[in-house]
């Protein structure tokens, strides 16, 4: 069976930077030029054979290869799960009001002070499927237990169509709320005023609601997320991708929305762990969530026998990342390679974004 998720075209373009070239002192003042250099950044997580993350690697541990070719890393960076990638500027220090502190004083509106995590529900009422959705709602209430005071954490669901449970927040009776509800066809909540950073002011609630496929609402979830600057984790529970259909496969626009979707998720920098709450060995459409945590850098675990040691082993991923920075290569313009490795380290496992596009 040839997997739809492959398909060339639904990549990213990296981020840009400008650099101003050096004019000659008879020339300044004259005709300014800038010459593009692009970028690429990728979020990688690199785990001991046990599952724990292998912090404080240099440049010279990576192996970075575009389309096949080793290409030399600009810049590497260790991100623990406690430390913000974003770091404020002085001048963005929110007020104190009547003595307290403000929550989120010191941290610019998009900015996040720490890990940003959203749990995604994809809710169905099948009983192979509910019940492992019961199950690991549950592993996701443990969770709480567990967050650091710099995490910020979102809940969404799908059922008819995507719905925002919860902004980013630190409040663990929201987040709880909002897991209990995504098990419920109930009505779509009000905006959360102090949620920070804000993903609902970004999200387009009418298409929230005309989103008849995950991977539609997956689009939407990724263009909101894009102006929130930083790496993100997303818990997929979930059963399946590619849902409408024939015995041919997904029909054209569920391609389209995929390919939305992937572009999305590179443009905002999303790592996918998918936790698939099918209470089956085997099923047809596990291969496109496995494909969907692979291809974001993210990893896809089975939750129908030990779904503690699942979630512990998501757990232990997202409690570190490095992000990776190189300069986009001189090559022909449309989908690339990316495979990411690390030497010394036996046993260690690396997973990080597959692809760019420009």
């Amino acid at each position: 069976m040839v997997t739809w998720l492959l398909l060339a075209g639904f990549l990213q373009t990296a981020p840009m930077r400008a650099i101003p070239t050096q004019e000659p002192p008879d020339r300044q003042g004259a005709v300014s030029e800038e010459a593009f250099v692009e970028r690429v950044v990728v979020d990688a997580h690199v785990t001991a054979p046990n599952g724990t993350p292998i912090p404080n690697l240099i440049a010279a541990d990576f192996v970075v290869k575009v389309d096949h070719v080793a290409v030399p890393l600009e810049s590497v960076e260790w991100i623990p799960a406690d430390t913000a990638e974003v770091q404020p500027a002085p001048e963005a220090a929110t007020p104190r009001e009547g003595g307290e502190a403000v929550r989120g004083a010191g941290w610019p509106a998009e900015v996040a002070p720490g890990r940003l995590i959203v749990m995604f529900f994809q809710t169905d009422y099948e009983p192979s499927r509910l019940i492992g959705l019961i199950r690991m709602a549950a592993q996701a209430r443990q969770f709480l237990y567990k967050m650091l005071p710099s995490d910020r954490v979102a809940v969404a669901s799908f059922d008819s169509h995507l719905r925002l449970r919860q902004d980013f927040t630190d409040d663990h009776g929201k987040i709880e709320r909002a897991i209990n509800a995504s098990l419920m066809r109930k009505n779509d909540p009000a905006p959360d005023p102090d949620s920070h950073p804000a993903l609902g002011r970004h999200l387009d609630l009418a298409a929230a609601k005309k989103a008849s496929t995950p991977e539609r609402a997956l689009a939407l979830l990724a263009d909101a997320l894009t102006p929130i600057p930083g790496g993100k984790s997303m818990l997929y529970f979930g059963w399946g991708l590619g849902t409408v259909g024939g015995l041919s496969g997904p029909n054209p626009s569920e391609y389209r929305a995929w390919n939305d979707a992937m572009r999305g998720m590179a443009a905002a920098r999303v790592s996918i762990f998918t936790l698939d709450v099918t209470d089956a060995d085997f099923h047809s459409l596990e291969v496109y969530l496995e494909d969907i945590s692979n291809l974001t850098g993210g990893r896809y675990e089975k939750t129908h026998i030990f779904p503690g040691l699942a979630m512990q082993r998501v757990e232990r991923a997202i409690s570190g990342r490095y992000v990776l920075v190189f300069v986009k290569p001189r090559s022909f313009h449309g989908t690339h390679a990316i495979d990411v490795d690390v030497l010394g380290h036996r046993g260690a496992y690396v997973s990080a974004r597959q692809y760019y596009t420009d």
